[in-house]
């Protein structure tokens, strides 16, 4: 008998307000749970890759990340520390992975650059913009190229967030649950 793979979702900076695809869908699966971070506004990486494993080490069963923004960094930087949780994180949906490089990158948090580039230890989604702000679509190619993940472009969606129109992002969820059924 197979267990079924929970879902995390974990949001970036500013925790992905109440018509953000993030909370619509949390509230919609109330059997998916959410990463609660400290800080939201001025985090340190390291209390934020801490905060997310030990939610992983509490999470009974397989588990996919669904990551968006600086949460993508994070789940990058806790897969280069701690590779796929002891076999716990089968899988990542990773949408709008935030340049911590890049010039638009938010002041506030520190310790989130340099972007991870190792293969990720898991089955991946990178879902990107042509017009992300806050990362080109060179850098979010190479980030998924370089995690082994698998890229879906999508044309003119912004950050792909609800300020960009992806509030209750109807494919974002297909492909998530693609990726939970495959993982």
């Amino acid at each position: 008998m197979s267990t079924q793979t929970s879902v995390l979702i974990c949001a970036g900076l500013f925790n992905s307000g109440p018509e953000h695809w993030q909370s619509l869908w949390h509230a919609r699966h109330p059997e998916y749970q959410r990463l609660e971070q400290e800080d939201w506004e001025t985090p340190r990486l390291s209390d934020w890759v801490r905060t997310l494993a030990d939610a992983i080490r509490k999470i009974d069963g397989p588990l996919l990340l669904a990551g968006h923004s600086s949460a993508c960094a994070t789940v990058a930087h806790y897969a280069a520390q701690h590779g796929d949780g002891g076999g716990r994180v089968v899988a990542a949906f990773l949408v709008g992975p935030s340049d911590t490089e890049g010039p638009n990158y938010p002041v506030g948090p520190t310790g989130f650059a340099p972007m991870p580039l190792q293969k990720l230890p898991f089955q991946s989604v990178v879902v990107t913009s042509t017009d992300d702000p806050y990362v080109t679509l060179e850098r979010a190619k190479l980030f998924a190229s370089s995690w082994g993940s698998r890229l879906i472009t999508l044309e003119n969606a912004g950050h792909i967030n609800a300020a960009s129109g992806y509030g209750p992002w109807r494919q974002g969820l297909e492909w998530l649950e693609e990726l939970r059924r495959t993982a």
